[in-house]
């Protein structure tokens, strides 16, 4: 959708994790759609996991076309000062900004939907320990249940791998629903040092850089999962 409004948002960098996620994850549903000619699916639950398959697929684009035009954007912005932005920068950096925030959110969302996913194939009644559940907490399922513990190690691993972005991004999707905008933080906290100074941007490069991380572990854990369960699915 956002290449139709954008043009060609294709990466120049090559992202193999990118690549190795849609291609687990497109496989997920080749095989789910054979079990459903083979079993018929009278319960529909072959189907309804090829549709929640379908959909990690869609959000993950969504993802990445987010990171891709907030990259975009920020090519327009040279100032280093909210006060010296021209005309031009301003609706650059507000762009920015909402693609910036959009891709935040959604390495969160993709997580906990990816959680429903692993807590229904696997069986692991997340939903006992807590109604109301993330992906965090279906992975720590894994080491209550026992069961399938190699899949589990492996993606505590890619969590801990990324930990220190991961913790950054969470605090910037938290402040961003639950309380304040998280620019507009900034900005009151700016103003509270010097009523008179010009308010500086925050480093926009590092912050699409920790975006650029939660969008590879995004990648990795989809592909890591995807590509142990195929091969359940194969085996069976």
């Amino acid at each position: 959708m956002l290449s139709n409004l954008f043009g060609d948002l294709s990466n120049e960098d090559h992202n193999p994790v990118l690549e190795d996620a849609y291609r687990a994850l497109k496989n997920s549903a080749l095989l789910l759609q054979e079990e459903m000619k083979r079993y018929k699916d009278p319960s529909h639950d072959l189907r309804k996991i090829e549709i929640w398959t379908r959909g990690l697929s869609s959000a993950l684009t969504e993802l990445e076309q987010s990171y891709a035009v907030a990259m975009l954007f920020r090519k327009s912005i040279i100032a280093g000062f909210m006060d010296d932005m021209t005309g031009n920068e301003q609706v650059a950096y507000a762009r920015y900004v909402y693609f910036y925030k959009n891709g935040f959110i959604r390495v969160f969302a993709i997580l906990d939907k990816l959680g429903t996913v692993l807590n229904e194939v696997y069986n692991l009644q997340t939903s006992k320990v807590k109604s109301q559940y993330s992906y965090f907490t279906v992975l720590r399922q894994f080491s209550y249940h026992q069961q399938h513990n190699s899949l589990g190690s492996m993606l505590r691993t890619i969590k801990d791998e990324y930990r220190g972005p991961l913790q950054i991004l969470r605090k910037r999707r938290n402040a961003e629903i639950h309380y304040m905008n998280t620019e507009m933080q900034d900005d009151l906290w700016q103003r509270h040092q010097g009523l008179n100074d010009k308010i500086v941007l925050e480093d926009l490069d590092l912050h699409l850089k920790e975006l650029k991380q939660g969008l590879d572990m995004v990648c990795k854990t989809l592909s890591t999962t995807f590509l142990y369960t195929n091969k359940l699915w194969i085996g069976n």
